[in-house]
């Protein structure tokens, strides 16, 4: 495929996180709330992570901002739910990376959709945007891996 499809293919899918997004509200009961915000565009997150026997049993996320931050979030949600919390921080690792524009680690893992924000590396002012959900994810179950260790 050449790059100019793969592009055409990555924006479209970032679209439709950014107009359908995925696991998009809060979490009640005993879940763990996480507000971030990135002062320089003003994008704003609230994600909300429910942790069970080391796992993110569940994850949704309120918000607004740019089409970057907003499916960004709405990626890692989908990516992360499931996943024990080291397999959550590697990803978190991993596409830490990828935004850089470092070699990255992807054995064993499953980006799905993530790699269409791959082409964000290119612009470092919307890295920050990109990252906003995952340094909250990361901010949590730091959090509660502290507390377990």
């Amino acid at each position: 495929m050449s790059s100019k499809n793969l592009d055409t293919l990555y924006r479209q899918v970032i679209m439709d996180h950014y107009k359908n997004p995925r696991n998009k509200g809060v979490l009640e009961d005993d879940s763990l709330t996480i507000n971030m915000n990135n002062p320089t565009c003003g994008d704003r997150i609230q994600l909300t992570l429910k942790l069970e026997d080391g796992k993110v049993a569940d994850a949704k996320f309120e918000g607004e901002g740019c089409s970057i931050s907003m499916s960004s979030a709405s990626m890692m949600t989908q990516a992360i739910k499931g996943k024990n919390i080291e397999e959550a921080l590697k990803l978190s690792k991993v596409f830490s990376d990828m935004m850089l524009g470092k070699e990255y680690d992807e054995d064993n893992l499953d980006l799905g959709d993530i790699e269409a924000l791959q082409g964000v590396s290119q612009f470092p002012a919307r890295i920050k945007c990109a990252t906003l959900a995952w340094k909250a994810m990361e901010k949590g179950v730091g959090t509660e891996k502290e507390e377990q260790d």
